[in-house]
C-alpha cells in the first residue's frame, strides 16, 4: 500500500510541475524561473516513476491485474 501511495504522490508532482510551467508559459515574465526548469524536472521524475514500476514489479512488491480474458 505504500508503494502505491508513493506512486500516486510521484504523479501528482509531475501534474503539479506541468501546471506551473504552464503557468509561468501564460506569464511570459523574462525576469521569473525558466519554465524549462519545470518540465526538465517533469520528465526526470517520470523517468524515476518509470524506474521504480519496473523495479517493483521485479522485486514482487506490485503484482499487474490478470488479463481479462
Amino acid at each position: 500500500m505504500l508503494i502505491k501511495l508513493l506512486l500516486i504522490a510521484l504523479l501528482l508532482f509531475i501534474v503539479f510541475n506541468l501546471f506551473r510551467a504552464l503557468w509561468l508559459m501564460l506569464k511570459n515574465d523574462p525576469e521569473k524561473v525558466s519554465m524549462s526548469k519545470f518540465l526538465g524536472r517533469r520528465v526526470l521524475v517520470s523517468v524515476i516513476v518509470m524506474m521504480f514500476i519496473v523495479m517493483a514489479l521485479t522485486m514482487g512488491w506490485i503484482s499487474p491485474h490478470q488479463r481479462p480474458y
